[in-house]
């Protein structure tokens, strides 16, 4: 008769973290999420442990589109473009209180909503921006990567418009003990700072220091099975405040198909008992870009974005006051027949750009809506939408709260 095989520790640690019934649930539906949003958003529970300053509890809700997806959908994902983001839009008490941005899960190559791609290139991240701008008026100042899954084209991508990135998932231990994640699978952050702080990375690897214009933040899972933040993690960044007298970002993230509650539980029961061991260290709750101006000591400077359309050369014009975050502006183009495209400008001088319609880009009697974004450098983010038909435009300005 055969033997049985003894299990290691790690083997059933593992095991055990990926049959967790925690992470296994999965609301079903709009109504079960809702559910737990009107619980989750109230005054009451954002209060169970105010901030040093008595504040509640803020949430950064990063909103992703599933479009371009098809075949096998376990969790019955909503799809199409804005679903998600009109969804939290409508809530008031998220509008009041919180801060909404951009998620982004790279397409498969299979195209299944339940796998994972890595590229950009040759993505649909464009068009989704794209439409975000013209039917939204909205363009995101800070980001938290599928999966905190970067890579070369992402990292420049990211480079170009979005300043801030919540996306490091570096830990002291074993980076996981799940084999489909092992040796940098996805979110590869081995090399990263393991401390709580923010730093602009390497032009040719995202993990280090370097030169790069954006601001990298530490994000650790709240409750999963790789990557998970710890009672340690959360002391470690007390102890750093303390240590550097200055404002350090203690950043986590979970998802809302699951129960949210549970996992805010038990971050707030970490940061109770971190706040004990450093009574002289305050902490404050807040949103996403206002936390990364704080630790950065970066002043909110408007842009004062102009867009003009020269009907007789058929040239789109767009000048700012000051220097943008990136090499150029967002341009979004939105044509009679419905399509929405991206491109790129020429650079005419600073602060000025142009682009020419023609049969070479898209013909002028093609076009119905143009949309131009920009951020600073420290998150604020002016978004102008002209419509060609009536030759107006609308100007938005975002973070500047």
């Amino acid at each position: 008769m055969g033997g049985g095989h003894k299990l290691s520790h790690d083997t059933k640690q593992a095991i055990q973290n990926f049959l967790d019934p925690h992470l296994i649930h999965s609301h079903a539906t709009w109504n079960e999420i809702d559910s737990m949003l009107e619980h989750i958003t109230t005054k009451d529970f954002r209060h169970i442990l105010p901030d040093s300053f008595g504040g509640g509890w803020i949430y950064n809700w990063f909103c992703m589109d599933h479009v371009g997806f098809s075949g096998y959908n376990p969790r019955r994902r909503d799809a199409g473009y804005h679903n998600i983001f009109d969804h939290y839009q409508a809530i008031k008490s998220i509008t009041k209180y919180d801060h909404i941005s951009f998620h982004y899960h790279p397409l498969a190559f299979n195209g299944d909503y339940h796998a994972s791609g890595t590229r950009f290139w040759g993505s649909n991240i464009t068009e989704i921006l794209s439409r975000r701008i013209i039917d939204r008026s909205f363009f995101p100042a800070t980001f938290r990567p599928g999966f905190h899954t970067e890579r070369p084209d992402s990292h420049f991508f990211l480079e170009q418009w979005i300043p801030f990135d919540y996306a490091n998932q570096s830990t002291k231990g074993l980076d996981t003990n799940q084999p489909d994640c092992g040796d940098g699978r996805f979110g590869d952050w081995r090399r990263a700072t393991t401390q709580w702080e923010v730093y602009h990375p390497s032009h040719d690897d995202y993990q280090i220091k370097g030169n790069c214009r954006r601001y990298i933040a530490r994000c650790l899972n709240m409750y999963a099975r790789l990557r998970a933040i710890t009672q340690e993690d959360v002391n470690d960044a007390f102890r750093r405040a303390k240590e550097t007298q200055s404002d350090v970002i203690l950043a986590f993230d979970c998802h809302d198909y699951r129960d949210m509650a549970f996992e805010i539980a038990l971050l707030r029961d970490m940061i109770a008992k971190a706040h004990k061991s450093y009574e002289q260290v305050d902490f404050k709750y807040a949103k996403a870009d206002f936390a990364m101006r704080a630790v950065l000591k970066l002043p909110k400077q408007p842009l004062n974005l102009t867009l003009e359309y020269d009907f007789t050369k058929h040239k789109l014009h767009i000048k700012s006051d000051d220097v943008i975050f990136g090499p150029q502006p967002f341009l979004a183009i939105k044509t009679t027949q419905g399509q929405y495209f991206h491109d790129n400008f020429d650079f005419y001088q600073p602060y000025h750009w142009t682009y020419t319609f023609d049969r070479n880009t898209i013909l002028p009697q093609a076009i119905e809506k143009i949309g131009v974004a920009s951020n600073t450098k420290s998150g604020l983010t002016e978004v102008i939408v002209w419509d060609k038909h009536t030759n107006t435009q609308i100007q938005t300005t975002l973070n500047d709260a």
